[in-house]
């Protein structure tokens, strides 16, 4: 049975997650918004300290528990790791989403990582701070219609392709690079790859300018005959037409809850304060009584409160099925939909409430706005999300439904 508290078991580390979000991201979020592309050297200090939390907790990250859903069924009901991370990162994105991104080894890489690789790979790429390259020109939110290539030479691969969008492409040690095998077997012959900073052929071309998120780095990619050791494939290279390509998407069914929290994490933080500034106008939310009693504007909190609630229990949900070992496609899409869109419209609308004010750079909440957006984006975008719901509710494949 699913409980909608959080568990006992998470608080210290939830509450560890809001103070480091009020006391080190809150008071930086401006400065590393204006100047973007720096790196904000006050998280290496944060991610030493939170691979000592983590060590000390005994929690695996997050997508590793997808690999083990047999056995944890039988262990009982438990909260591990997908709901711990989602719990964090709601309050670390209270804080600041692009700090929340620029954290070192909490890339969407090593995700795929615990997701894909193997116990060896595990064991060897342990410390490692990944990215993520997906996205290419000509292939956004079709994953499937990657061009970039991997083929076999010896005892090594060879990458030749272009890859946009990197969150963190240019700071992380290593990227997690997807590339098709055989681009005449579609979506089976996908797999990843890890390819070290540094690697011959692989170059860092341009950093991106962003509307939000300022603080993390998003870059392009070129591979051009890149080589790496053939261990570097995440998983295992047999080109499986029923479950290869599965393999890699697995990945998502444990971030897109955690992007769900990220979402919840900065409406909430939206819904709050713009609470205080009405306060301080002489506007209370009072929850007793009919809406069309109340004022305009505590109406409209009362309702983007309650839809708040729907993307927080959705993001409970999905993250509480991955951790207890059942299959949570639907509920992962369903969790970044609502939660992504909410985030949207809440923080827009704050800014409306609150005016010139909401408006100016005097107050967050302008920038939790432009913010917000890439949410509703990346891990696959709103339209995406909604179709990939109706593949599952409707019991159709991929090739019955576009």
């Amino acid at each position: 049975m699913i409980y909608l508290e959080v568990p006992k078991s998470l608080k210290p580390f939830v509450n560890q997650a809001h103070q480091v979000a009020k006391h080190l991201f809150r008071p930086i979020s401006r400065k590393y918004d204006r100047a973007e592309h720096e790196y904000p050297k006050e998280l290496d200090m944060l991610a030493a300290l939170m691979d000592g939390l983590k060590a000390g907790s005994g929690q695996r990250r997050a997508g590793i528990d997808a690999l083990q859903r047999d056995e944890q069924r039988k262990e009982g009901v438990r909260n591990g790791a997908n709901m711990s991370t989602c719990l964090g990162l709601t309050e670390l994105c209270w804080g600041d989403i692009g700090l929340a991104l620029s954290i070192p080894r909490q890339g969407l890489g090593n995700a795929a990582i615990t997701a894909v690789a193997d116990s060896e790979q595990k064991e060897r790429f342990d410390g490692v701070w990944a990215a993520m390259a997906i996205t290419e020109p000509g292939a956004g939110s079709d994953s499937a219609n990657i061009r970039t290539t991997a083929r076999l030479d010896g005892d090594e691969w060879v990458l030749n392709g272009e890859k946009i969008y990197v969150t963190a492409g240019s700071r992380a040690d290593s990227v997690v690079v997807w590339a098709t095998l055989d681009r005449n077997l579609g979506r089976a012959a996908i797999k990843s790859f890890i390819v070290p900073h540094g690697t011959p052929g692989m170059e860092v071309v341009r950093l991106d300018k962003k509307m939000g998120i300022r603080a993390s780095d998003t870059a392009s990619i070129t591979l051009t005959d890149c080589r790496i050791p053939k261990a570097n494939l995440l998983g295992n290279a047999e080109i499986d037409t029923k479950k290869g390509f599965g393999g890699v998407m697995q990945t998502f069914d444990n971030t897109r809850p955690i992007v769900a929290g990220m979402a919840v994490g900065v409406a909430r933080a939206a819904l709050e304060h713009t609470r205080k500034l009405l306060a301080k106008e002489g506007i209370e939310v009072r929850y007793r009584g009919s809406l069309f009693r109340k004022s305009a504007a505590e109406a409209e909190l009362i309702r983007m409160e309650a839809d708040w609630e729907a993307g927080r229990l959705l993001m409970l949900k999905a993250a509480w099925m991955a951790d207890n070992g059942i299959p949570n496609s639907m509920e992962a899409s369903m969790s970044k939909a609502k939660a992504a869109r909410v985030a949207n419209r809440v923080t827009l609308r704050c800014v409306e409430l609150c005016g010139g004010l909401g408006y100016s750079e005097d107050e967050l909440l302008e920038k939790w706005a432009r913010d917000s957006k890439i949410l509703d984006i990346f891990e696959g975008t709103q339209q995406i999300q909604l179709l990939i719901i109706a593949r599952r509710l409707l019991g159709k494949r991929s090739s019955e439904l576009r």
